[in-house]
């Protein structure tokens, strides 16, 4: 059976903060800024500073704060829309950089703000067959570099970020109960037009920009809110009852729902159409923004240092994003003990 062991994060050094932003877009006042986004600033990684760079990063920091010896580690999971090349897979760069063992599996899979919940489903499977005893999962993205300087609305939304994450035998939590899901029809709302075979180079564009004032130029991030913020109040409601019910558990039953952290006005949207306590519903994006597929691993982490996962609770996490994808599952921390 596979639990979750450990979990540790790095943020970037560089803090773009509400104030900054505001300076550069004055109609953007600081206080709008945060009552939109429910973040006050966010990281950004440096010049140079690479995904891969990121997740070399985290898994020292996570070797060293939970004493875990890197040759335990016997399959490397990477979770990057933003890898170093196209191949070899980011997973292959991190396995040599850390000095891991060559008998350790090393792949790459890219999703977005669901990799995290693909994340565990996957890692799951691999130490539930016996394929694997101790799997470190790393979330790592650059995501601001795929921001137009001048679009405003992505700006204050997103920050840069890694968690690891080591899936084992034995931990402090289950995982179970996943549910997935994909209509990549509503691929045209969030995506990266540059960067792939179809468009590998810079594109030749005229740049508008948009009614509120945000530059679209489609060499960067294109993300159409109003209509993800419809597909995640489609997608969300349905998928947590899905969850429960193939759980055999009740909404009441679970003591914390941790969900990416988008931003906080689409979460308390979802919190009240759910009729979520608020004491049982974990934000976690002030001061790092939306990390992509680090956000959950991030907020677990901080929860659990906060005193709001404790043993014998239940928590359930949800996931949803660019594709579309989204994925759920519940965590157990009676079986971990």
């Amino acid at each position: 059976m596979a639990y979750i062991k450990k979990i540790s994060y790095y943020l970037p050094e560089k803090i773009l903060d509400n104030q900054e932003i505001s300076r550069k877009f004055p109609e953007w006042s600081m206080e709008k800024i945060g009552q939109k986004t429910g973040i006050t600033e966010r990281r950004v990684c440096g010049k140079d500073e690479l995904s891969s760079d990121m997740a070399v990063k985290v898994a020292e920091k996570f070797f060293e704060e939970h004493n875990i010896d890197r040759a335990e580690i016997d399959f490397l999971l990477v979770c990057s829309m933003s890898p170093d090349y196209p191949f070899p897979a980011n997973a292959c760069l991190i396995q040599d950089l850390l000095g891991m063992k060559k008998s350790t599996a090393a792949m790459d899979y890219a999703l977005g703000c669901s990799g995290y919940l693909y994340g565990l489903a996957v890692a799951k499977g691999l130490v539930d067959t016996g394929i694997s005893k101790n799997l470190l999962l790393i979330t790592s993205e650059t995501i601001t570099k795929y921001i137009h300087p001048e679009d405003k609305s992505n700006i204050t939304l997103f920050g840069d970020a890694a968690a690891a994450t080591l899936i084992s035998t034995d931990g402090e939590c289950s995982l179970d109960n996943f549910v997935l899901g994909t209509d990549g029809s509503g691929k045209k709302h969030i995506i990266m037009h540059r960067g792939g075979m179809r468009n590998p180079s810079m594109i030749e564009v005229d740049e508008k920009i948009d009614e509120f004032g945000n530059v679209r130029n489609i060499n960067y991030l294109h993300m159409d809110g109003p209509e993800v913020f419809n597909f995640t109040l489609e997608t969300v409601p349905p998928l947590i009852k899905e969850v429960l019910e193939k759980a055999k558990l009740a909404l009441e039953d679970i003591d914390l729902f941790i969900f990416h952290q988008a931003n906080a006005f689409m979460l308390e949207h979802l919190r009240r159409i759910l009729k979520i306590p608020k004491e049982k519903f974990f934000m976690c994006m002030e001061h790092t923004g939306n990390t992509v597929a680090s956000t959950i691993p991030i907020a677990m982490y901080e929860a659990a240092k906060q005193g709001k996962i404790k043993k014998g609770g239940k928590v359930l996490l949800a996931a949803f994003g660019t594709g579309y994808s989204w994925g759920s599952c519940i965590l157990d921390y009676e079986a971990g003990y």
